[in-house]
């Protein structure tokens, strides 16, 4: 999947989400974009994108890095919150996120400053069940795996996952410099595959 920055905003804008073009620069979209070609299956793959794509003195730039935007095996079969391993619902999530420190370890871009809504899935089958809805602060974060992570496992249960570590260090490059500019809140939009097929 490889998309371009025109793709992705006719989508956004396509759902009725907000996509930002402000007077000043660094003006970030933060959008992911899930592989639906699997459906619910459990791929335990980094199969999703994570793009980003702003201004700076009037020029469009466009980011797209592999990532996940869905838990992995060990994630489904070991996870840690009683309700069910989260898979967060494709949405728009305005000025929810900030950078912050991931479970106190790294800056990330966090879920600090508003309510997501992800699906919850207790029966470890393999398959994503999108049945059971939950709304609220889970730390659905956007960070980072191991170097060159081969297999999502549990580095998600929930959580927007870079791939790659100098994809994510580019990234937060990017949010660090947004952050000065507008201060430090972020929206963070999930698309589906399918909302980028265009007839």
């Amino acid at each position: 999947m490889i998309y371009t920055r025109e793709q992705i905003e006719k989508a956004v804008k396509a759902k009725g989400y907000a996509y930002f073009a402000g007077a000043k620069d660094y003006d970030v979209n933060i959008i992911g974009v899930r592989n639906s070609a699997p459906g619910q299956k459990v791929t335990n793959l980094f199969d999703d994108k994570l793009t980003i794509s702003y201004r700076v003195d009037g020029k469009w730039f466009y980011h797209e890095w592999d990532a996940t935007t869905e838990p992995g095996k060990k994630g489904v079969t070991q996870y840690h919150n009683a309700n069910g391993v989260a898979r967060l619902v494709p949405n728009q999530y305005r000025g929810a996120y900030a950078v912050s420190m991931h479970r106190g370890k790294y800056q990330a871009v966090c879920q600090r400053l508003g309510d997501v809504t992800v699906w919850r899935d207790s029966n470890k089958d393999m398959t994503f069940d999108e049945v059971e809805t939950d709304t609220g602060m889970f730390g659905i974060n956007i960070h980072k795996a191991g170097t060159v992570s081969s297999f999502v496992e549990n580095w998600s249960e929930g959580c927007q996952v870079f791939k790659k570590v100098k994809d994510f260090n580019e990234f937060m490059v990017i949010a660090n410099r947004a952050k000065e500019i507008h201060g430090n809140h972020f929206t963070y939009t999930l698309l589906e595959s399918k909302d980028l097929q265009f007839k």
